[in-house]
Protein backbone atom coordinates (compact mmCIF):
# COMPACT_ATOMS: atom_id res chain seq x y z
CA UNK A 1 0.00 0.00 0.00
CA UNK A 2 1.68 3.36 -0.74
CA UNK A 3 2.17 6.21 1.85
CA UNK A 4 -0.63 7.84 2.46
CA UNK A 5 -1.09 11.26 0.90
CA UNK A 6 -3.32 14.58 1.08
CA UNK A 7 -6.82 14.37 -0.14
CA UNK A 8 -6.18 17.39 -2.35
CA UNK A 9 -4.36 15.68 -5.16
CA UNK A 10 -5.08 15.90 -8.98
CA UNK A 11 -4.80 13.46 -11.61
CA UNK A 12 -2.17 13.00 -13.74
CA UNK A 13 -4.26 14.05 -17.01
CA UNK A 14 -6.37 16.55 -18.41
CA UNK A 15 -10.12 16.06 -18.98
CA UNK A 16 -9.43 15.95 -22.49
CA UNK A 17 -7.47 12.93 -22.39
CA UNK A 18 -4.22 14.65 -22.86
CA UNK A 19 -0.63 14.34 -20.98
CA UNK A 20 -0.96 17.08 -18.31
CA UNK A 21 2.54 19.16 -17.54
CA UNK A 22 3.72 17.82 -13.86
CA UNK A 23 6.02 20.80 -14.29
CA UNK A 24 2.59 23.17 -14.08
CA UNK A 25 1.45 22.02 -10.69
CA UNK A 26 2.59 19.25 -7.74
CA UNK A 27 0.88 15.85 -8.38
CA UNK A 28 0.38 13.72 -5.08
CA UNK A 29 -0.03 10.19 -5.85
CA UNK A 30 -3.14 8.75 -3.61
CA UNK A 31 -3.60 6.44 -0.94
CA UNK A 32 -4.90 3.64 -2.14
CA UNK A 33 -7.87 2.12 -0.74
CA UNK A 34 -8.46 -0.98 0.92
CA UNK A 35 -9.16 -3.46 -1.46
CA UNK A 36 -12.87 -4.28 -0.03
CA UNK A 37 -13.40 -0.46 -1.01
CA UNK A 38 -13.16 -1.79 -4.80
CA UNK A 39 -16.48 -2.51 -5.11
CA UNK A 40 -19.26 0.50 -4.22
CA UNK A 41 -22.45 -1.15 -4.11
CA UNK A 42 -24.08 0.49 -7.26
CA UNK A 43 -27.61 -0.54 -8.32
CA UNK A 44 -27.40 0.44 -12.05
CA UNK A 45 -24.09 -1.68 -12.37
CA UNK A 46 -21.53 1.11 -13.67
CA UNK A 47 -19.06 2.39 -11.16
CA UNK A 48 -18.84 5.83 -10.81
CA UNK A 49 -14.45 4.99 -10.38
CA UNK A 50 -15.13 3.99 -14.47
CA UNK A 51 -15.84 7.63 -15.33
CA UNK A 52 -12.13 8.18 -13.49
CA UNK A 53 -9.32 9.29 -15.61
CA UNK A 54 -7.20 6.19 -15.75
CA UNK A 55 -3.47 7.22 -14.12
CA UNK A 56 -0.38 7.53 -16.37
CA UNK A 57 0.90 3.75 -16.42
CA UNK A 58 -2.64 2.06 -17.04
CA UNK A 59 -3.27 0.83 -13.54
CA UNK A 60 -7.03 0.74 -12.24
CA UNK A 61 -8.28 4.53 -11.27
CA UNK A 62 -6.79 5.79 -8.24
CA UNK A 63 -9.63 6.99 -5.48
CA UNK A 64 -10.28 10.94 -4.94
CA UNK A 65 -10.03 10.78 -1.03
CA UNK A 66 -7.39 8.99 1.38
CA UNK A 67 -10.70 7.49 3.97
CA UNK A 68 -13.11 5.54 3.41
CA UNK A 69 -16.34 7.31 3.27
CA UNK A 70 -18.38 6.39 6.11
CA UNK A 71 -21.08 9.08 6.55
CA UNK A 72 -24.67 7.48 5.85
CA UNK A 73 -27.37 8.99 3.43
CA UNK A 74 -29.48 10.36 6.30
CA UNK A 75 -26.99 11.96 8.00
CA UNK A 76 -25.32 13.26 4.46
CA UNK A 77 -29.08 14.62 4.04
CA UNK A 78 -29.08 16.18 7.40
CA UNK A 79 -25.51 17.84 6.66
CA UNK A 80 -26.54 19.51 3.14
CA UNK A 81 -30.24 20.39 4.89
CA UNK A 82 -28.74 22.39 7.89
CA UNK A 83 -26.57 23.72 5.18
CA UNK A 84 -29.08 25.07 3.37
CA UNK A 85 -31.28 26.38 6.19
CA UNK A 86 -29.87 29.84 6.55
CA UNK A 87 -31.71 33.20 8.48
CA UNK A 88 -33.12 33.79 5.12
CA UNK A 89 -36.54 31.48 6.12
CA UNK A 90 -37.37 34.40 8.86
CA UNK A 91 -38.03 36.55 5.58
CA UNK A 92 -39.43 34.40 3.31
CA UNK A 93 -43.12 35.52 4.65
CA UNK A 94 -42.40 38.86 3.33
CA UNK A 95 -41.32 37.79 0.16
CA UNK A 96 -44.45 35.97 0.03
CA UNK A 97 -46.08 39.48 0.90
CA UNK A 98 -45.11 41.38 -1.76
CA UNK A 99 -45.25 38.44 -4.84
CA UNK A 100 -48.19 36.74 -3.85
CA UNK A 101 -48.88 33.15 -2.67
CA UNK A 102 -48.93 31.78 -6.57
CA UNK A 103 -46.16 33.80 -7.35
CA UNK A 104 -43.84 32.99 -4.91
CA UNK A 105 -44.66 29.36 -5.29
CA UNK A 106 -43.48 29.40 -9.07
CA UNK A 107 -40.63 31.54 -8.35
CA UNK A 108 -39.36 28.83 -5.59
CA UNK A 109 -40.30 26.15 -7.49
CA UNK A 110 -38.20 27.05 -10.36
CA UNK A 111 -35.20 28.12 -7.46
CA UNK A 112 -35.33 24.45 -6.05
CA UNK A 113 -35.28 23.10 -9.72
CA UNK A 114 -32.07 25.44 -10.52
CA UNK A 115 -30.27 24.29 -7.43
CA UNK A 116 -31.03 20.50 -8.41
CA UNK A 117 -29.37 21.06 -11.90
CA UNK A 118 -26.50 23.26 -10.73
CA UNK A 119 -25.15 20.13 -8.61
CA UNK A 120 -25.92 17.71 -11.30
CA UNK A 121 -23.69 20.08 -12.84
CA UNK A 122 -21.08 19.70 -10.12
CA UNK A 123 -21.18 16.38 -9.63
CA UNK A 124 -21.18 15.27 -13.37
CA UNK A 125 -18.06 17.43 -13.50
CA UNK A 126 -16.62 15.57 -10.36
CA UNK A 127 -17.37 12.21 -11.92
CA UNK A 128 -15.25 12.64 -14.90
CA UNK A 129 -12.14 13.99 -13.60
CA UNK A 130 -12.20 12.12 -10.26
CA UNK A 131 -11.94 14.71 -7.95
CA UNK A 132 -14.52 16.38 -5.24
CA UNK A 133 -13.16 19.41 -4.22
CA UNK A 134 -14.65 22.55 -5.64
CA UNK A 135 -11.03 24.08 -6.04
CA UNK A 136 -9.56 21.77 -7.90
CA UNK A 137 -12.75 21.29 -10.37
CA UNK A 138 -11.36 25.08 -11.35
CA UNK A 139 -8.15 24.15 -11.39
CA UNK A 140 -9.00 21.35 -13.45
CA UNK A 141 -11.11 23.93 -15.99
CA UNK A 142 -9.13 26.93 -16.11
CA UNK A 143 -6.17 26.34 -13.80
CA UNK A 144 -4.52 28.20 -11.50
CA UNK A 145 -6.83 31.16 -11.55
CA UNK A 146 -10.04 28.69 -11.76
CA UNK A 147 -8.35 27.04 -8.74
CA UNK A 148 -8.43 30.43 -6.81
CA UNK A 149 -11.53 32.00 -8.16
CA UNK A 150 -13.39 29.27 -6.60
CA UNK A 151 -11.44 28.92 -3.32
CA UNK A 152 -11.92 32.86 -2.99
CA UNK A 153 -15.46 32.92 -3.32
CA UNK A 154 -16.25 30.33 -1.09
CA UNK A 155 -13.69 31.65 1.48
CA UNK A 156 -15.78 34.84 1.02
CA UNK A 157 -19.18 33.41 0.86
CA UNK A 158 -18.86 31.56 3.48
CA UNK A 159 -17.17 34.35 6.04
CA UNK A 160 -20.02 36.33 5.38
CA UNK A 161 -22.53 33.73 6.13
CA UNK A 162 -20.72 32.85 9.39
CA UNK A 163 -20.56 36.42 10.03
CA UNK A 164 -24.22 37.17 9.84
CA UNK A 165 -25.24 34.13 12.07
CA UNK A 166 -23.05 35.37 14.79
CA UNK A 167 -24.29 38.56 14.58
CA UNK A 168 -27.78 37.45 14.97
CA UNK A 169 -26.80 35.83 17.91
CA UNK A 170 -25.18 39.00 19.32
CA UNK A 171 -27.85 40.79 18.89
CA UNK A 172 -30.79 38.56 19.39
CA UNK A 173 -29.38 36.40 22.06
CA UNK A 174 -29.24 38.95 24.88
CA UNK A 175 -33.13 39.82 24.10
CA UNK A 176 -34.55 36.42 24.43
CA UNK A 177 -32.45 36.39 28.01
CA UNK A 178 -34.01 39.48 29.26
CA UNK A 179 -37.29 38.98 28.20
CA UNK A 180 -37.61 35.24 29.25
CA UNK A 181 -35.39 36.52 33.09
CA UNK A 182 -37.68 40.00 32.76
CA UNK A 183 -35.03 41.69 33.93
CA UNK A 184 -34.18 45.73 33.14
CA UNK A 185 -32.69 46.48 29.30
CA UNK A 186 -31.05 49.00 30.61
CA UNK A 187 -29.38 47.40 33.43
CA UNK A 188 -25.83 46.51 33.19
CA UNK A 189 -25.89 42.57 33.24
CA UNK A 190 -22.88 40.70 31.57
CA UNK A 191 -25.02 38.22 30.15
CA UNK A 192 -27.16 40.98 28.36
CA UNK A 193 -23.91 41.82 26.74
CA UNK A 194 -23.90 40.66 23.45
CA UNK A 195 -20.39 40.67 22.84
CA UNK A 196 -19.85 38.08 25.99
CA UNK A 197 -22.55 36.63 24.76
CA UNK A 198 -21.17 35.46 21.24
CA UNK A 199 -17.74 34.99 22.83
CA UNK A 200 -19.02 32.15 24.67
CA UNK A 201 -21.42 30.64 22.34
CA UNK A 202 -18.16 30.65 19.74
CA UNK A 203 -15.63 28.98 22.09
CA UNK A 204 -18.16 26.59 24.56
CA UNK A 205 -20.21 25.12 20.88
CA UNK A 206 -19.32 26.23 17.61
CA UNK A 207 -15.44 25.73 18.34
CA UNK A 208 -15.43 22.32 19.27
CA UNK A 209 -17.66 21.09 16.46
CA UNK A 210 -15.31 22.91 13.81
CA UNK A 211 -13.00 21.05 15.51
CA UNK A 212 -14.17 17.50 13.44
CA UNK A 213 -11.93 16.10 11.48
CA UNK A 214 -14.85 14.97 9.48
CA UNK A 215 -17.68 17.01 8.15
CA UNK A 216 -20.53 13.64 8.78
CA UNK A 217 -19.89 13.71 12.39
CA UNK A 218 -21.80 16.75 12.35
CA UNK A 219 -24.80 14.67 10.78
CA UNK A 220 -26.14 14.43 14.71
CA UNK A 221 -26.19 18.21 15.44
CA UNK A 222 -27.76 19.42 12.04
CA UNK A 223 -30.18 16.81 12.81
CA UNK A 224 -30.99 18.58 15.92
CA UNK A 225 -30.64 21.95 14.30
CA UNK A 226 -33.24 21.17 11.49
CA UNK A 227 -35.79 19.49 14.59
CA UNK A 228 -35.26 23.18 15.80
CA UNK A 229 -36.61 24.77 12.48
CA UNK A 230 -39.39 22.52 12.47
CA UNK A 231 -40.52 23.35 15.82
CA UNK A 232 -40.09 27.10 14.12
CA UNK A 233 -42.64 26.12 11.04
CA UNK A 234 -45.00 24.46 14.30
CA UNK A 235 -45.43 27.31 15.64
CA UNK A 236 -45.96 29.70 12.88
CA UNK A 237 -48.84 27.12 12.05
CA UNK A 238 -50.39 27.04 15.17
CA UNK A 239 -49.97 31.19 15.84
CA UNK A 240 -51.93 31.50 12.43
CA UNK A 241 -55.03 30.44 14.17
CA UNK A 242 -54.57 31.94 17.21
CA UNK A 243 -53.85 35.61 15.90
CA UNK A 244 -56.52 37.33 14.73
CA UNK A 245 -56.23 39.83 12.02
CA UNK A 246 -56.38 42.74 12.69
CA UNK A 247 -54.46 41.84 15.61
CA UNK A 248 -53.87 43.43 18.66
CA UNK A 249 -50.81 45.13 18.89
CA UNK A 250 -48.81 45.28 22.43
CA UNK A 251 -47.71 48.78 23.75
CA UNK A 252 -47.89 49.34 27.62
CA UNK A 253 -46.06 46.83 29.41
CA UNK A 254 -42.79 47.49 27.85
CA UNK A 255 -43.67 51.07 27.20
CA UNK A 256 -42.71 50.37 23.65
CA UNK A 257 -45.55 52.51 22.61
CA UNK A 258 -45.81 55.98 24.11
CA UNK A 259 -49.38 57.73 25.04
CA UNK A 260 -48.49 59.94 22.28
CA UNK A 261 -48.12 56.89 20.01
CA UNK A 262 -51.49 55.26 21.30
CA UNK A 263 -53.31 58.77 20.71
CA UNK A 264 -51.52 58.69 17.16
CA UNK A 265 -52.45 55.48 16.75
CA UNK A 266 -56.51 56.17 17.71
CA UNK A 267 -56.54 58.94 15.28
CA UNK A 268 -54.77 58.16 12.12
CA UNK A 269 -55.43 53.96 12.91
CA UNK A 270 -59.16 54.10 13.86
CA UNK A 271 -57.53 52.21 16.83
CA UNK A 272 -58.79 51.80 20.46
CA UNK A 273 -56.48 51.25 23.34
CA UNK A 274 -57.00 48.79 26.05
CA UNK A 275 -54.71 47.00 28.90
CA UNK A 276 -51.88 47.67 26.82
CA UNK A 277 -53.12 46.37 23.41
CA UNK A 278 -53.70 48.86 20.59
CA UNK A 279 -56.73 47.40 18.62
CA UNK A 280 -56.60 47.75 15.33
CA UNK A 281 -59.77 48.19 13.92
CA UNK A 282 -58.52 48.61 9.67
CA UNK A 283 -58.83 45.24 8.36
CA UNK A 284 -58.04 46.24 4.96
CA UNK A 285 -55.01 44.38 4.47
CA UNK A 286 -56.39 41.33 5.43
CA UNK A 287 -56.61 39.28 2.85
CA UNK A 288 -54.51 36.84 0.57
CA UNK A 289 -53.42 37.83 -2.48
CA UNK A 290 -52.32 35.34 -5.01
CA UNK A 291 -50.15 37.87 -7.47
CA UNK A 292 -48.91 40.87 -6.40
CA UNK A 293 -46.67 43.35 -8.22
CA UNK A 294 -45.57 46.22 -6.07
CA UNK A 295 -42.00 48.14 -5.36
CA UNK A 296 -40.98 45.49 -3.07
CA UNK A 297 -41.34 42.51 -5.49
CA UNK A 298 -38.21 42.88 -7.74
CA UNK A 299 -36.07 42.36 -4.08
CA UNK A 300 -37.54 38.96 -3.63
CA UNK A 301 -35.90 37.92 -6.53
CA UNK A 302 -32.46 37.98 -5.35
CA UNK A 303 -33.87 36.35 -1.67
CA UNK A 304 -35.16 33.43 -3.25
CA UNK A 305 -32.21 32.98 -5.82
CA UNK A 306 -30.33 32.27 -2.99
CA UNK A 307 -32.59 30.42 -0.84
CA UNK A 308 -30.87 27.21 -1.70
CA UNK A 309 -27.28 28.08 -1.54
CA UNK A 310 -25.22 24.82 -0.43
CA UNK A 311 -23.08 24.29 -3.46
CA UNK A 312 -19.78 24.51 -0.90
CA UNK A 313 -20.94 21.91 0.93
CA UNK A 314 -22.13 19.74 -1.41
CA UNK A 315 -18.90 18.23 -2.73
CA UNK A 316 -17.38 17.97 0.76
CA UNK A 317 -20.41 16.19 1.85
CA UNK A 318 -20.23 13.67 -1.17
CA UNK A 319 -16.39 12.78 -0.19
CA UNK A 320 -17.67 11.55 3.15
CA UNK A 321 -20.33 9.76 1.48
CA UNK A 322 -20.97 6.01 2.27
CA UNK A 323 -20.60 4.37 -1.66
CA UNK A 324 -20.46 7.70 -3.14
CA UNK A 325 -22.19 7.68 -6.29
CA UNK A 326 -22.99 10.42 -8.53
CA UNK A 327 -26.82 9.42 -8.49
CA UNK A 328 -26.74 8.40 -4.74
CA UNK A 329 -25.27 12.11 -3.93
CA UNK A 330 -27.68 13.67 -6.39
CA UNK A 331 -30.50 11.76 -4.20
CA UNK A 332 -28.97 13.75 -1.05
CA UNK A 333 -29.13 16.92 -2.70
CA UNK A 334 -32.90 16.50 -4.32
CA UNK A 335 -33.86 15.25 -0.92
CA UNK A 336 -32.66 18.12 1.16
CA UNK A 337 -33.70 20.40 -1.36
CA UNK A 338 -37.10 19.09 -1.60
CA UNK A 339 -37.35 19.27 2.53
CA UNK A 340 -35.85 22.77 2.71
CA UNK A 341 -38.42 23.61 -0.15
CA UNK A 342 -41.16 22.36 1.91
CA UNK A 343 -40.15 23.92 5.14
CA UNK A 344 -39.51 27.29 3.01
CA UNK A 345 -43.53 27.40 1.55
CA UNK A 346 -45.19 26.63 4.64
CA UNK A 347 -43.20 29.10 6.73
CA UNK A 348 -43.60 31.66 4.31
CA UNK A 349 -46.99 30.60 3.42
CA UNK A 350 -48.46 30.25 7.56
CA UNK A 351 -46.34 33.36 8.04
CA UNK A 352 -48.54 35.58 5.07
CA UNK A 353 -51.74 34.23 6.09
CA UNK A 354 -51.05 35.33 9.92
CA UNK A 355 -50.10 39.14 9.04
CA UNK A 356 -51.17 39.40 5.46
CA UNK A 357 -50.00 43.31 4.31
CA UNK A 358 -48.63 43.93 7.93
CA UNK A 359 -45.72 41.13 7.44
CA UNK A 360 -42.59 42.16 8.71
CA UNK A 361 -39.07 41.73 6.56
CA UNK A 362 -38.21 39.49 9.69
CA UNK A 363 -41.26 37.01 10.64
CA UNK A 364 -40.49 36.71 14.47
CA UNK A 365 -40.53 40.71 14.63
CA UNK A 366 -44.02 41.05 13.92
CA UNK A 367 -45.10 38.50 16.77
CA UNK A 368 -43.05 40.72 19.00
CA UNK A 369 -45.18 43.75 18.08
CA UNK A 370 -48.37 41.39 19.60
CA UNK A 371 -46.51 40.05 22.68
CA UNK A 372 -42.84 40.43 23.17
CA UNK A 373 -42.87 38.22 25.84
CA UNK A 374 -44.89 35.78 24.48
CA UNK A 375 -43.37 32.02 25.94
CA UNK A 376 -43.40 30.21 22.42
CA UNK A 377 -42.26 32.68 20.37
CA UNK A 378 -39.57 33.38 22.86
CA UNK A 379 -38.74 29.49 22.76
CA UNK A 380 -39.09 29.96 18.98
CA UNK A 381 -36.40 32.61 19.09
CA UNK A 382 -34.22 30.32 20.90
CA UNK A 383 -34.55 27.45 19.03
CA UNK A 384 -33.40 29.46 15.73
CA UNK A 385 -30.73 31.05 17.57
CA UNK A 386 -30.26 27.31 18.13
CA UNK A 387 -30.43 26.70 14.47
CA UNK A 388 -28.28 29.16 13.12
CA UNK A 389 -25.33 28.27 15.62
CA UNK A 390 -24.81 24.77 14.82
CA UNK A 391 -24.99 25.93 11.03
CA UNK A 392 -21.89 27.94 11.77
CA UNK A 393 -19.51 24.61 11.83
CA UNK A 394 -20.91 23.43 8.26
CA UNK A 395 -20.20 26.63 6.93
CA UNK A 396 -16.63 26.70 7.96
CA UNK A 397 -15.95 23.10 6.96
CA UNK A 398 -15.74 24.51 3.66
CA UNK A 399 -13.89 27.68 4.24
CA UNK A 400 -10.94 25.50 5.73
CA UNK A 401 -10.76 23.29 2.96
CA UNK A 402 -10.77 25.94 0.50
CA UNK A 403 -7.35 27.49 2.42
CA UNK A 404 -6.20 24.14 2.22
CA UNK A 405 -6.54 23.53 -1.47
CA UNK A 406 -5.22 27.22 -2.08
CA UNK A 407 -2.20 27.46 0.02
CA UNK A 408 -1.41 23.30 1.25
CA UNK A 409 -2.50 21.39 -1.72
CA UNK A 410 0.22 19.43 -1.46
CA UNK A 411 0.81 18.59 2.56
CA UNK A 412 -0.74 15.77 4.32
CA UNK A 413 -3.49 16.51 7.27
CA UNK A 414 -1.87 18.00 9.83
CA UNK A 415 -4.07 18.30 13.21
CA UNK A 416 -2.11 21.11 14.09
CA UNK A 417 -2.71 23.42 10.65
CA UNK A 418 -6.44 21.75 11.20
CA UNK A 419 -7.06 23.47 15.00
CA UNK A 420 -5.50 26.72 13.29
CA UNK A 421 -7.38 27.92 10.85
CA UNK A 422 -10.50 26.79 12.87
CA UNK A 423 -9.38 29.37 15.89
CA UNK A 424 -8.23 31.75 13.59
CA UNK A 425 -11.65 31.77 11.15
CA UNK A 426 -13.61 32.34 14.67
CA UNK A 427 -11.60 34.91 15.99
CA UNK A 428 -11.61 36.82 13.13
CA UNK A 429 -15.17 36.82 12.69
CA UNK A 430 -15.86 37.25 16.22
CA UNK A 431 -13.70 40.31 16.12
CA UNK A 432 -16.06 41.42 13.32
CA UNK A 433 -19.14 40.96 14.94
CA UNK A 434 -17.97 42.55 18.07
CA UNK A 435 -15.92 45.68 16.57
CA UNK A 436 -16.45 46.14 13.18
CA UNK A 437 -20.77 45.11 12.70
CA UNK A 438 -21.05 47.51 9.96
CA UNK A 439 -18.74 45.99 7.72
CA UNK A 440 -21.11 43.49 7.42
CA UNK A 441 -22.82 45.64 4.28
CA UNK A 442 -19.17 44.79 2.93
CA UNK A 443 -20.40 41.17 2.85
CA UNK A 444 -23.49 42.36 1.13
CA UNK A 445 -21.80 42.99 -1.91
CA UNK A 446 -19.41 40.21 -1.44
CA UNK A 447 -22.42 37.79 -1.39
CA UNK A 448 -24.12 39.30 -4.17
CA UNK A 449 -21.01 38.80 -6.45
CA UNK A 450 -19.77 34.89 -4.65
CA UNK A 451 -23.55 33.63 -4.44
CA UNK A 452 -23.80 33.54 -8.09
CA UNK A 453 -20.90 32.60 -8.71
CA UNK A 454 -21.20 29.21 -6.89
CA UNK A 455 -24.34 28.99 -7.60
CA UNK A 456 -24.62 29.12 -11.19
CA UNK A 457 -21.24 30.63 -12.98
CA UNK A 458 -18.71 28.15 -11.94
CA UNK A 459 -20.48 24.72 -11.93
CA UNK A 460 -21.97 25.96 -15.77
CA UNK A 461 -18.84 27.06 -16.49
CA UNK A 462 -16.76 24.17 -15.30
CA UNK A 463 -18.90 21.68 -17.00
CA UNK A 464 -18.50 23.39 -20.12
CA UNK A 465 -14.45 23.45 -20.09
CA UNK A 466 -14.31 19.66 -18.21
CA UNK A 467 -16.63 17.76 -20.16
CA UNK A 468 -14.40 17.08 -23.61
CA UNK A 469 -15.95 17.90 -26.58
CA UNK A 470 -15.67 13.89 -28.42
CA UNK A 471 -18.22 13.96 -25.62
CA UNK A 472 -20.17 16.62 -25.91
CA UNK A 473 -19.51 19.41 -28.53
CA UNK A 474 -20.29 23.10 -27.83
CA UNK A 475 -23.27 22.99 -29.72
CA UNK A 476 -24.88 20.03 -27.88
CA UNK A 477 -28.05 20.67 -25.86
CA UNK A 478 -26.39 20.24 -22.49
CA UNK A 479 -23.78 22.49 -22.84
CA UNK A 480 -26.18 25.03 -24.37
CA UNK A 481 -28.47 24.67 -21.39
CA UNK A 482 -24.99 25.09 -19.08
CA UNK A 483 -24.06 28.11 -21.07
CA UNK A 484 -27.24 29.68 -20.88
CA UNK A 485 -27.03 28.87 -16.87
CA UNK A 486 -24.17 30.75 -16.09
CA UNK A 487 -25.96 33.86 -18.07
CA UNK A 488 -28.74 33.58 -15.79
CA UNK A 489 -26.14 33.85 -12.63
CA UNK A 490 -24.44 36.95 -14.50
CA UNK A 491 -28.01 38.51 -14.39
CA UNK A 492 -28.82 37.73 -11.12
CA UNK A 493 -25.54 39.15 -9.66
CA UNK A 494 -26.34 42.31 -11.73
CA UNK A 495 -29.95 41.97 -10.12
CA UNK A 496 -28.75 42.05 -6.73
CA UNK A 497 -25.59 44.43 -7.05
CA UNK A 498 -28.47 47.03 -8.39
CA UNK A 499 -30.37 46.36 -5.36
CA UNK A 500 -28.12 47.40 -2.89
CA UNK A 501 -26.16 49.99 -4.67
CA UNK A 502 -30.06 51.67 -5.08
CA UNK A 503 -30.31 50.51 -1.03
CA UNK A 504 -27.00 52.36 -0.28
CA UNK A 505 -28.35 55.61 -1.96
CA UNK A 506 -32.02 55.94 -0.64
CA UNK A 507 -30.41 55.15 2.78
CA UNK A 508 -33.47 52.06 2.64
CA UNK A 509 -32.98 48.15 3.08
CA UNK A 510 -34.99 46.20 1.54
CA UNK A 511 -32.45 43.47 -0.69
CA UNK A 512 -31.30 40.64 1.12
CA UNK A 513 -30.28 37.43 0.22
CA UNK A 514 -31.56 33.36 1.15
CA UNK A 515 -29.06 33.62 3.65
Amino acid sequence: MEPAQSEMSILGCSPNGKGHNLGDDKYVPMKTMPEELDTFDDPDGILESEEFLPNGDGKKPMHFTDFEGKTSFGMSVFNLGNAIMGSGILGLAYAMANTGILLFLFLLTVVAVLSCYSIHLLLKSSGIVGIRAYEQLGYRAFGTPGKMAAGIAITLQNIGAMSSYLYIVKSEFPLVIQAFSRADPNADLWYLNGNYLVVMVSIGIILPLALMKQLGYLGYTSGFSLSCMVFFLSAVIYKKFQIPCPFEEFSAANHTVSHLDIHLNITDNHATHDNGLVHEMDDSHCGARMFTMNSQTAYTIPILAFAFVCHPEVLPIYTELRNPTQRRMQHVSNLSILVMYTMYFLAALFGYLTFYGKTETELLHTYSRIDPYDTLILCVRLAVLTAVTLTVPIVLFPVRRALNQMFFASKSFNWLRHVAIAVTLLSFINMLVIFAPNILGIFGIIGATSAPCLIFIFPAIFYIRIVPKEQEPMHSIPKILAACFAGLGVAFMIMSLSFIIIDWTTGSSNSGGGH
